[in-house]
């Protein structure tokens, strides 16, 4: 059984293995139960890859394979383009209003 870090430095490696530590413990099981392998470039650089059996438990964990954002980052990203304001993920918006006269 992996345990939390070594679930999210495989989903890391599928997502961004660029911004992986190569120097992390979790790194090491995930070779040792063969989820990940590494690839040796130029200049001793090392990448790590998922192998198929650490790509089957990731299809297993999210099966329709769409790997992306939440849906509200999206949405934070359209409001952005608009220049209105996302609300939190759940969360709803209140408008204030503030009666009076400003002293």
């Amino acid at each position: 059984m992996l345990s939390p870090h070594e679930f999210a430095t495989l989903m890391l490696v599928r997502q961004a293995p660029d911004q992986l530590d190569m120097n992390r413990a979790e790194l090491d099981a995930l070779l040792e139960r063969q989820l990940v392998m590494l690839e040796h470039g130029a200049a001793g650089r090392r990448r790590a890859h998922l192998t198929e059996k650490g790509r089957s438990i990731l299809d297993t964990l999210h099966p329709d394979g769409a790997w992306r954002r939440p849906s509200w980052t999206r949405a934070a990203k359209r409001s952005a383009d608009t220049g209105d304001m996302p609300a939190a993920p759940g969360g709803n918006t209140t408008d204030i209003v503030v009666s009076g006269s400003a002293g």
